[in-house]
C-alpha cells in the first residue's frame, strides 16, 4: 500500500470495506442464507432447512453439474490449446500478423454471447456439418468464448518470457520442437495453468449462448439455475447456485497449487 499515515491507511481500508461489503461480498451472502431458507423474513431469508440440498442429490441437479464440469474442462483444454498454438505463431509473425491474429481471437468477446450462439446455431445446422442438439456444439461455444482469454494470458507470458533461454538452447544445437517442449513451453507452465483456471471457471457460468443451443440431454447447471428460478423456486435456485460456486472454486483452487508449483520449479 502507498499510503504511509496510519489515518490515511484507515481511511483506505474503510473506503474498501464500504464498497466491498454492499457490492460484493453481501450478495454472496444473501445465496448461501437463502440457499438454507424456507421462508422471506422482510428483506431477508429465514427458517434454516437443508432440504434444498437434499433435492440436489435426487434429481437432475447433479447430472447438470456433472455436465457443466465435463464441458468446461473440454473447452478450457481445447481453449489452452487453441490459444497457446495462435499465440506462439503471432509472436513467430510479429508485426501486422501478430495484430491480425489478436484481433480474430478476441472478436467472439466483443460481440454479445448470444450472437456466438446464434452464429453456431446457424453455421452447423446442415450437413456435413450437423451438430445441432448435440453435447459438441455446446462445447464448441464455450471453447470459442473462451479461447481469447486463454490466447491473450500467454500472449502477455510470451512478452514477459526472456528470450535468452531459447537462444542458448537453439545455440546449444536443441532443434525448434526441443526448444519448444523442453525450454518454453516449461517456462510458461504458470500461465497456462492460469489460463486453464480462468478459462474453466469462464465456461461454468456462461449461459447465454448456452440458452440458445443446448440440447436436453445435455443441460448445464447455469442453465437449470435460470429455469428454477424462472418457476418461481428462489430458494432452490440459490443452492443451485452455491453448488456451481463451491465447484467452480475446488477446481480453482486445485489450479492454483499446480500454478504454485510450477512456479517454483
Amino acid at each position: 500500500m502507498l499510503v504511509h499515515s496510519k489515518k490515511a491507511k484507515a481511511a483506505v481500508w474503510a473506503g474498501f470495506l464500504l464498497l466491498f461489503l454492499p457490492l460484493f461480498a453481501l450478495p454472496f451472502a444473501v445465496i448461501l442464507a437463502a440457499s438454507f431458507a424456507s421462508t422471506w423474513s422482510g428483506a431477508l431469508p429465514s427458517g434454516p432447512t437443508p432440504a434444498h440440498y437434499q433435492d440436489m442429490t435426487k434429481g437432475d441437479s447433479l447430472d447438470a453439474l456433472v455436465t457443466s464440469l465435463l464441458t468446461a474442462l473440454a473447452a478450457s483444454l481445447l481453449a489452452l490449446a487453441a490459444g497457446t498454438w495462435a499465440a506462439l505463431a503471432a509472436q513467430r509473425l510479429g508485426g501486422r500478423g501478430k495484430k491480425v491474429i489478436d484481433t480474430l481471437f478476441m472478436l467472439p468477446v466483443a460481440v454479445p454471447s448470444v450472437a456466438v450462439g446464434l452464429s453456431l446455431l446457424v453455421a452447423f445446422s446442415q450437413p456435413p456439418l450437423l451438430l445441432n442438439g448435440t453435447r459438441q456444439i455446446v462445447i464448441i461455444a464455450h471453447t470459442v468464448l473462451v479461447t481469447a482469454f486463454a490466447h491473450q494470458s500467454v500472449s502477455a507470458a510470451l512478452d514477459r518470457l526472456d528470450p535468452a533461454y531459447e537462444q542458448s538452447a537453439a545455440a546449444l544445437g536443441a532443434r525448434p520442437a526441443y526448444v519448444l517442449w523442453r525450454v518454453k513451453l516449461p517456462l510458461l507452465l504458470p500461465s497456462l495453468t492460469a489460463a486453464t483456471g480462468l478459462c474453466f471457471a469462464l465456461s461454468m457460468g456462461e449461459l447465454s449462448a448456452t440458452m440458445m443451443i443446448y440440447p436436453p440431454d445435455w443441460l448445464p447447471l447455469p442453465v437449470q439455475i435460470f429455469a428454477t428460478t424462472d418457476r418461481g423456486a428462489l430458494f432452490s435456485g440459490a443452492a443451485l447456485a452455491v453448488a456451481l460456486m463451491a465447484a467452480t472454486l475446488i477446481v480453482l483452487f486445485g489450479v492454483s497449487r499446480i500454478r504454485t508449483r510450477a512456479s517454483y520449479r
